[in-house]
């Protein structure tokens, strides 16, 4: 074993072995930094390279890529409030109030800190589950994955804040979202209204860009103003570090939660960050600032998205079983290259299993070191007016989301869920809620259906899903424990959907639940029972909601016209942009990406930026100049015209 580690290091440390590993921790960084794309995209690109290439060399740029991804994500999730990629959601909650609050800084070195400590722990993970893991990965069956599914489930009343009630009905509204298209077990058509878009359901890169993206695009360029409120930075990067040594045993345990949950196959990457955020909560004395802008929301998911990649190598080296996305592209690399997957990588290929665990330990260090080097200067874009970076923003969204399906359906989709996010937004709905909901659906139906099949309604007495059963009661109680000491803001917020326009909002999510409920009573019982127990619960909490608005107010007085938007976006503001976005869409339609986007920004620029002319040739000659690399050398595809 020692000998073996040895042969590892040493491959590691060859001059070629450094210089293809560094290449893919640079495709890596750019990868990442481009949200929506992720490390399914990076490793999917990366395949036709590595295939002929020495085994070795191919090895050190796949797990180069593998290990920085998750650390250069957090730029976009940072600055901009739009998630890097799946496993970036939760740093958006409280890393993009820090940028806000001019602390951009802060939060992305603390963010790159915590990750380079979770990818070291999940290596060393990966180095002690080499040899006695093996038992413990192969005791969980479909039961014990399904409790993990709950438990992840059970975070929506930690992060729902003082709106238990909304926060509940948004995490069922996205369980119903991600339930339209064929049911995975019958392959049955659910609320596809005849639609092949939705016949495999809305991709998760879409409703991720839509759920947080549009509304805060939309926000800041009613303000007119930069991402950053305060009048310089502050909080420099030193000030992130020193919050993860001060959090350092925060970072430990989401870490070590993230390692052991990527190290279950079929979670993935897109559970884990919300389980640590949820944590990260729940152990915290005081919870008031958290989704404000408390460094600890940024410290816990950082420190466990990167451990997971650790934790996934685990069931892809020894058993051949994919434990991601991520993993099951990596899988495909490791097979292109020659190498077998499975008990032999712990026997015969030990010195090759132990090269990958020195490199991800290696590419860790590396990739964040390189992130902390550029996040202070990188986070100056924060100071710059925000019509300049919108339109740039609305164009790296847009094909990004295109990337999902290569469908226009996939535009379609972003500007309905970003529709809907924005109002939940006004409104004081849930919308991590309602995206933990939508991540967690698909899996915890297919769970459920295959525990039931496999071991009929016995799985409630296996040891496992009672220890994960008393995670759930655990979580559950100190969550009622915190929403307890806040009673009294409870009592004034909890309630607080009104009369008027957002009660037609409630009313909208209403009929929305009781047609999927109609609907699931045409199909069979297994493709049926899911959805028609969402639907219910909403249905019984929106009643819930809508007596209780009753019973506080006896004479129901109508407050406002009952228009579409909120109050607060009753000036033009959000009806104007909103305009835009869809001119944008409709000039794609037309002329195709590149000449939409080119007068799009143009015209944006001209109009509301009010930018010189030779600053805006600049900034489009630049915008061609970018959408020319990635189409050379990343070869991903832009919607193409209709017409022509």
């Amino acid at each position: 074993m020692f000998n073996a580690a040895l042969e590892g290091l040493e491959i590691v440390l060859e001059i070629n072995h450094l210089i293809f590993m560094f290449a893919g921790i640079l495709m890596g960084l750019v990868v990442g930094i481009f949200p929506g794309l992720g490390g399914l995209v990076g490793l999917s690109l990366l395949l036709p390279f590595v295939y002929g290439m020495n085994e070795t060399q191919a090895l050190a740029m796949m797990v180069g890529m593998v290990a920085v991804i998750p650390t250069s994500d957090t730029f976009t999730s940072v600055l901009m409030g739009i998630p890097g990629s799946n496993a970036s959601q939760a740093t958006v909650l409280d890393g993009y109030p820090l940028s806000k609050q001019g602390q951009a800084s802060r939060a992305l070195s603390a963010a790159f800190f915590a990750s380079m400590f979770g990818g070291l722990l999940g290596a060393l993970v990966l180095t002690v589950f080499l040899v006695c893991a093996r038992g413990v990965i192969l005791s969980f069956g479909t039961p014990e994955l399904f409790m993990l599914s709950l438990l992840g489930l059970s975070m929506v009343g930690v992060i729902s804040g003082n709106n238990i009630f909304k926060g509940l009905v948004s995490c069922g509204l996205g369980m119903l979202v991600a339930s339209m298209g064929s049911a995975p077990a019958t392959a049955e058509e659910r609320m596809t209204f005849s639609s092949l878009y939705l016949f495999d359901g809305i991709p998760l890169v879409v409703v991720g860009l839509g759920i947080f993206a549009l509304p805060e695009i939309i926000d800041l360029l009613k303000s007119s103003t930069t991402i950053a409120q305060a009048s310089r930075l502050g909080g420099n990067w030193l000030q992130g570090i020193k919050d993860a040594i001060k959090y350092r045993w925060l970072c430990f345990k989401c870490a070590g939660v993230g390692a052991i949950i990527g190290a279950i196959p079929g979670l993935g990457g897109s559970v884990v960050d919300w389980i640590a955020y949820g944590f990260a909560m729940q152990s915290a004395k005081d919870k008031s600032q958290f989704g404000k802008g408390d460094i600890r929301g940024v410290l816990g998911p950082e420190s466990a998205n990167n451990a997971k990649e650790g934790g996934a190598l685990i069931p892809t080296l020894l058993f051949g079983i994919p434990g991601s996305g991520n993993m099951a592209i990596f899988l495909g690399g490791l097979i292109l290259i020659g190498l077998e997957p499975g008990p032999a990588m712990a026997k015969d290929d030990l010195d090759i299993s132990y090269a990958i665990i020195w490199s991800l330990a290696l590419a860790n260090l590396i990739g964040a070191g390189l992130c902390l080097l550029i996040s202070k200067p990188v986070s100056q874009i924060t100071r710059v007016p925000y019509p300049i970076l919108a339109p740039l923003m609305i164009m790296v969204i847009t094909f990004a989301a295109f990337q999902s399906t290569r469908d226009f359906g996939d535009l379609a989709a972003l500007l309905i869920i970003g529709l809907l996010a924005y109002f939940m937004k006004q409104y004081h709905w849930s919308r991590p809620a309602f995206l933990i909901g939508f991540v967690l659906a698909e899996q915890t139906e297919t769970y459920l259906y295959q525990a039931i099949q496999f071991y009929e309604w016995s799985f409630l007495t296996r040891p496992g899903v009672w220890v994960i059963f008393v995670l759930i009661l655990f979580s559950t109680i100190i969550g009622y424990r915190y929403l307890k000491r806040e009673k009294g803001n409870a009592r004034a917020s909890a309630f607080e959907l009104p009369v008027g326009p957002e009660l037609i909002f409630g009313g909208i999510i209403l009929l929305f639940s009781t047609i999927f409920l109609i609907n699931s009573f045409e199909l069979t019982f297994t493709a049926s029972i899911f959805p028609i127990g969402v639907s219910l619960m909403n249905l019984i909490l929106l009643a819930v909601i809508f007596y209780q608005i009753f019973k506080r107010v006896p004479v129901l007085k109508v407050s406002g016209s009952f228009d579409w938007f909120p109050a607060s976006a009753k000036d033009p503001g959000f009806r104007y942009y909103f305009t835009w976005w869809l001119g944008y869409y409709g000039l794609i339609l037309l002329l195709g990406f590149f000449p939409a986007t080119a007068l799009f920004v143009t015209a944006f620029l001209w109009r509301e930026a009010k930018v010189r002319w030779k600053t805006l040739t600049g900034i489009v000659l630049g915008t061609a100049f970018f959408l020319w690399i990635l189409a050379t050398f990343l070869k991903i595809e832009f919607p193409q015209s209709l017409i022509f």
